[in-house]
């Protein structure tokens, strides 16, 4: 009888690679994996609405709170991302080196493309940091669902874009300006946990167990991802 096909929820920033990682597992005997990935607001909010998945791959703190909320069982560490920058094809490549030239560079921008996501979070804060939260505010360009940053500065909406490095790399129309500035790091943990109402956990299980397994940490660099430094997920409180 041939092994049900496993459903996997994820945002986008980790699709390439859950679905080369689906392709392995498979290929190791595992069960079929059926990948969607789509925004991690919205993702996390159809398991809420009580859509059945077997696995489900989001950042760490949203996993946890699914988990907090019954939703999920204990989440697992199953890569980091880093935040990169980008401008648009043919702009003279702005000095992001350092948090001062970084500072500059966006006191001169006039529109500013970031991620409803953690790492657009992760932003905010640092604009906070600096004291230029309701300087910056006017300039600010939220990516729409399903739309990555990168889409809006190669459209020229928005002037320079942060988002998740796996997000950015290979888009056309695009210069990478590398990561964020030393000290101003931003790194991602995405995390992975088995559905409490997946109708086969231990199918579940198993393909958990191979996204986290370390010997899947080459391909995860592979799609500008790192093996995850955390051993475990935080808590959220309910």
């Amino acid at each position: 009888m041939p092994r049900a096909e496993i459903t996997l929820l994820s945002s986008m920033a980790t699709q390439p690679l859950l679905a080369a990682l689906a392709r392995a597992h498979e290929q190791a005997g595992g069960a079929a994996v059926r990948l969607e990935s789509v925004g991690g607001v919205d993702a996390a909010k159809r398991v809420q609405a009580g859509e059945a998945f077997d696995v489900v791959v989001l950042a760490d703190d949203a996993l946890a709170a699914l988990a907090a909320q019954g939703l999920v069982h204990a989440p697992r560490p199953v890569a980091d991302s880093r935040v990169a920058i980008a401008v648009r094809d043919g702009t003279p490549p702005p000095d992001v080196s350092s948090e001062a030239a970084l500072r500059r560079c966006l006191l001169a921008a006039r529109s500013i493309g970031y991620s409803t996501g953690p790492s657009g979070r992760a932003l905010l804060q640092v604009f906070e940091r600096w004291g230029l939260a309701d300087t910056l505010k006017g300039r600010l360009v939220q990516a729409r669902p399903g739309v990555p940053v990168g889409q809006l500065v190669a459209a020229g909406e928005a002037e320079i874009g942060f988002q998740q490095f796996s997000e950015l790399q290979g888009l056309p129309g695009l210069t990478l300006l590398g990561g964020m500035p030393p000290g101003l790091e931003i790194v991602t943990t995405f995390a992975g946990a088995v559905g409490t109402r997946s109708a086969q956990p231990d199918e579940a299980q198993a393909l958990l167990d191979f996204l986290t397994q370390a010997g899947t940490a080459a391909l995860k660099r592979a799609h500008d991802m790192d093996a995850p430094a955390a051993q475990f997920i935080r808590k959220t409180k309910p």
